[in-house]
């Protein structure tokens, strides 16, 4: 991954950490602490519709002002694309090797709106294309995995990260995970030519991670996806040993025209 001197630390808390995913997981937590203060039950939370008819939340718009304001104290001259700022029109000039952040302050809206914890704040580190370190923040469920280079880890609040990686497949077979809302005909299709054990539902970003984890071992994507979805989950895996294919085979890139990404599969084991 590549080194590069800060500023200035985002706050006095985080001035003696070296590490970039300590300061990462710092930010992603104290973001998710923003998302819980309006996931707080009987809290009447206002939701408004996008342009692309997904929906967006105060706590969308709050979390993404604190990351923002975090990655600029961090890395001023590192550009920010980042969920809400770009559907407001925030368009950073990208370059196919530049240095640059991806951020989703909520990925999983809906799931966040129907409580069922599985939500995330994710923020990704990209270069060449290739996303090199990223967090995924799981608020509701205290978790959070993050990965750089060969090391991906897993932690529970306060409690000291642990290192995590793919594993190899069980005899019994894979261990399939599946969008909870985004479900696609075309999977049983393409899981017709593996063994599978069992298929878990799962929302956002945890997706990733559980296969990063030892969890599960396989994730087809063929519904639609933005670079912000994607880019942190696919660090936190790859750092774990697992890789993300488009269907022919190449790695799932960043930077594209439009930031769209290609329907795309997500392994564990090789």
């Amino acid at each position: 991954m590549k080194r590069f001197e800060t500023k200035r630390p985002v706050n006095d808390d985080y001035a003696s950490d070296e590490d970039l995913l300590s300061v990462l997981r710092l930010i992603a937590e104290r973001a998710g602490k923003i998302v819980l203060g309006y996931y707080a039950e009987g809290e009447d939370i206002e939701v408004t519709t996008k342009a692309d008819d997904s929906p967006v939340t105060a706590a969308d718009v709050a979390c993404e002002e604190f990351i923002l304001d975090a990655l600029a104290k961090l890395t001023p001259d590192v550009p920010v694309v980042s969920e809400e700022s770009f559907s407001n029109g925030v368009h950073p000039k990208i370059g196919p090797h530049d240095l640059f952040w991806l951020v989703d302050p909520l990925d999983g809206t809906k799931e966040f709106l129907s409580r069922n914890g599985e939500f995330t704040v994710n923020i990704a580190l990209v270069q060449d294309g290739k996303p090199i370190a990223g967090v995924v923040h799981a608020p509701a469920l205290a978790m959070t995995w993050a990965g750089s280079e060969a090391k991906a880890t897993f932690s529970q609040t306060d409690q000291p990260p642990m290192p995590i990686e793919i594993r190899q497949v069980p005899e019994e077979g894979l261990t399939v995970v599946a969008s909870r809302r985004h479900g696609d005909d075309r999977i049983e299709d393409y899981l017709a030519g593996f063994q599978v054990h069992q298929t878990l539902a799962a929302g956002s970003s945890v997706k990733f991670c559980l296969i990063a984890s030892g969890r599960a071992d396989l994730y087809p994507r063929f519904g639609p996806t933005m670079e912000w979805d994607t880019a942190a989950g696919q660090a936190v895996l790859e750092a774990a040993g697992g890789r993300v294919e488009t269907l022919d085979g190449q790695p799932l890139r960043y930077g594209k025209p439009g930031w769209r990404n290609p329907e795309f599969v997500a392994f564990g084991s090789k």
